[in-house]
């Protein structure tokens, strides 16, 4: 059986000729924009990449020079100093009260500041009972007496009358001892009356020296008893600074040693040597006493202030000056870190001694090395540096006494015008 022939017929649509009805074929330029597209955000992100791998650090922090601030060692003399914390003391210092009555006071003639002469009146105790025993006693002690004397007299006319037979001798020889007793009696008398004479005298207090009171006490009307004190009296004509020093500085505060004396209460310097120094230590703190006497007629200088006692050890060192900030100071030796072509370099050197805020150093550290001051903290041995050289401090010039301040202009009246003033006054 033949089959039957058939024949395809094309779509006029699928294959893509033109008609009247197809839709028009893609364009090139859509394409092209695509590709563009692509290749700008491409272009784009490949130059963030690399923006952003230029600003990259790619050197290390430790690696990069540390910003450090350094200072020029300079060239200077030392000399070791020792200084000790003393007293100004009065060259004679009494506490003046009752040594034997109690009573009340009737007058205090002084008050702190006054002068008195050796044996003024400083004051006086209510001490009737005591004068009215003192006179008992005295009385007593004339009548003793008279009655000692009139026993004495018989006692030699009964001598003379034994020898003529007239009394017995045992008779004349008990009328002596009679006359003797009496006369004890009397002796005894005047000794009760002397000790009540104390007691008298105990009522007016006087000044056992010439000087200055220093401390009152008690006001009229007060009760004391021995023991108890009314005033201080202190002799300032020459004073007694007086300190301790370590036992280690025995050879120092030696006798004859010149010594500088500072007073804190007058701002005074003096100059003096020092007289005393105790053969021992005190058995608790291990201190050496000292003393240094000044004289001082005109009165001038305070007691029972403080005094700084400075002495001079040794000669005279060339050393190398820095200040603290430079130095890490363990036991004899500073730590600095010094910048050398562009590194810092840790140096150990021998100290010195430390005073005014500043440090002296062996001169194993050569005058003119750059310390560094700022920024040490951060610093290892090695570590590059970007060093910047700190100007000298210039020292702060006091102004003299005598100069005079020069005179400020007055103030213009505008200027002094109150504020409402002055804006009305602006045109």
């Amino acid at each position: 059986m033949t089959p039957p022939n058939i024949s395809v017929v094309p779509n006029p649509i699928s294959s893509g000729s033109g008609g009247a009805g197809s839709p028009p074929p893609p364009k090139a330029s859509a394409t092209l924009a695509i590709v563009v597209g692509v290749l700008a955000v491409l272009f784009v992100g490949a130059g963030l990449l690399l923006r952003a791998e230029a600003k990259r650090n790619k050197v290390t922090l430790a690696a990069e020079p540390k910003p450090v601030t350094v200072i020029e060692a300079l060239p200077g003399k030392y000399r070791a100093t020792r200084t000790y914390v003393a007293t100004v003391e009065p060259w004679v210092e009494a506490k003046i009260g009752p040594q034997l009555v109690s009573a009340y006071i009737d007058t205090v003639l002084v008050r702190p500041g006054s002068a008195v002469k050796k044996g003024e009146v400083l004051a006086t105790l209510d001490c009737k009972s005591a004068s009215a025993v003192a006179q008992a006693v005295a009385m007593q002690a004339r009548a003793l007496d008279a009655r000692q004397k009139a026993a004495a007299s018989e006692s030699v006319r009964m001598q003379g009358l034994v020898g003529k037979g007239f009394i017995a001798e045992n008779e004349a020889e008990q009328k002596a001892a009679q006359s003797a007793a009496e006369e004890a009696q009397v002796l005894a008398a005047k000794a009760k009356l002397l000790g009540t004479s104390l007691e008298v005298n105990d009522c007016v207090l006087r000044a056992p020296f010439e000087g200055e009171v220093a401390q009152r006490f008690v006001d009229p009307g007060a009760f004391v008893k021995p023991a108890t004190f009314v005033v201080t009296l202190v002799d300032r004509s020459t004073v007694r600074i007086s300190g301790e020093a370590p036992e280690t500085d025995f050879a120092v505060v030696a006798p004859g040693t010149k010594v500088k004396v500072s007073l804190v209460s007058t701002k005074r310097e003096l100059e003096a040597s020092i007289v005393r120094r105790s053969p021992s230590a005190d058995a608790q703190t291990r201190t050496v006493h000292f003393e240094i006497d000044v004289h001082d007629p005109e009165r001038s200088i305070p007691v029972g202030t403080t005094a700084e006692v400075r002495i001079d050890v040794g000669e005279a060192l060339a050393v190398t000056e820095l200040p603290l900030v430079a130095a890490s100071i363990r036991g004899a030796k500073a730590s600095v870190f010094v910048v050398e072509d562009g590194k810092a370099k840790s140096v150990s050197v021998a100290v010195r001694g430390e005073a005014g805020g500043k440090v002296y150093l062996s001169q194993d550290l050569k005058p003119g090395s750059r310390v560094v001051t700022e920024g040490r903290a951060l610093l290892n041995d090695g570590d590059p540096v970007s060093a910047k050289l700190a100007p000298p401090k210039e020292e702060r010039k006091e102004p003299k006494k005598d100069d005079k301040e020069p005179p400020r202009p007055l103030p213009s009246s505008s200027a002094s015008a109150p504020p409402s003033a002055q804006s009305a006054k602006a045109p």
